[in-house]
């Protein structure tokens, strides 16, 4: 590798999508376009990787973590519902020595838990047969208080907030090479109301990813369930100055031919969006 091709790849900045689902998987014909992996994001920074929550979209990128030797990574978890964390007890990287990966999560210490406890309790008997302690990984877990910015070195800068989540949970901002990816997901809107946590978070993001759950008219049907609308997204990413606007966390009511009927109706109301597939590669 020339010094000029090496410089570009500590510079690259850039991010694929593993699971887009919420709720639960979806495996099928009717979910074969978009994906039926539920959340999980690659982030790449350079040469660091932010893993944005551990759905079933992390094994198959586990898999192909495998293939290029060991790894070290940030996985960041929104919360800890089961959609997305229950491809990390599948994560291979995590069973073999040499991988160092570390955990975070800002919405537990507030209910009085740890995110390796909560780890903890999804691998043992009779959930899972191979305890945490049984994983050969350099493994470490940390909590934090959301709204903490979190530095990891390289240039790479988290910032967090608040999200409108039963049992709460974390909106991520990731800042390299003076761009910028917004994920909010899993988050409940107020009508009417654009929320200011949000809106502070994404302002003038490069690409904001939420969790666009339903449509304005599902909505009504699902109050209080701690999920939005792609349009109640629009609107947040126009207030915000947003350049692109990604509609992720589909329904498993959602087939592939629903998610076609949403794609052309959130490009009409703002041409530059894009809905998530799983295997979609984005560059701020």
């Amino acid at each position: 590798m020339t010094g000029a091709e090496s410089a570009r790849e500590d510079a690259d900045f850039h991010i694929r999508f593993w699971g887009v689902r919420g709720t639960i998987a979806c495996p099928g014909p009717e979910y074969m376009r978009y994906g039926g992996n539920t959340s999980c994001i690659e982030v790449r920074c350079g040469k660091r990787l932010i893993v944005l929550d551990a759905g079933t979209g992390l094994r198959p990128l586990g898999a192909v973590l495998e293939k290029n030797g060991p790894i070290k990574a940030e996985i960041l978890l929104t919360h800890t519902h089961l959609d997305h964390v229950a491809g990390l007890p599948f994560f291979l990287p995590m069973f073999k020595p040499g991988n160092t990966i570390r955990m975070g999560a800002g919405h537990l210490l507030q209910q009085g838990m740890t995110l390796k406890e909560v780890v903890e309790r999804t691998m043992q008997p009779p959930l899972f047969p191979i305890p945490l302690e049984a994983l050969e990984a350099d493994l470490s877990f940390h909590d934090f208080d959301v709204g903490h910015t979190i530095k990891l070195g390289n240039h790479v800068k988290v910032r967090t907030a608040p999200l409108n989540h039963p049992n709460g949970a974390t909106g991520y901002r990731v800042e390299y090479g003076g761009r910028s990816v917004c994920y909010v997901t899993d988050t409940e809107h107020v009508e009417g109301r654009l929320d200011e946590a949000i809106l502070e978070l994404i302002d003038g993001c490069d690409i904001f990813i939420y969790d666009a759950t339903y449509t304005d008219d599902e909505y009504p049907d699902h109050r209080g369930w701690g999920h939005s609308t792609w349009q109640q997204g629009a609107r947040l990413a126009d207030a915000a100055g947003v350049a692109n606007y990604v509609v992720f966390h589909h329904a498993p009511e959602h087939t592939d031919n629903m998610m076609d009927q949403i794609s052309d109706s959130v490009r009409r109301v703002r041409g530059a969006s894009v809905v998530a597939r799983e295997g979609l590669i984005l560059r701020p």
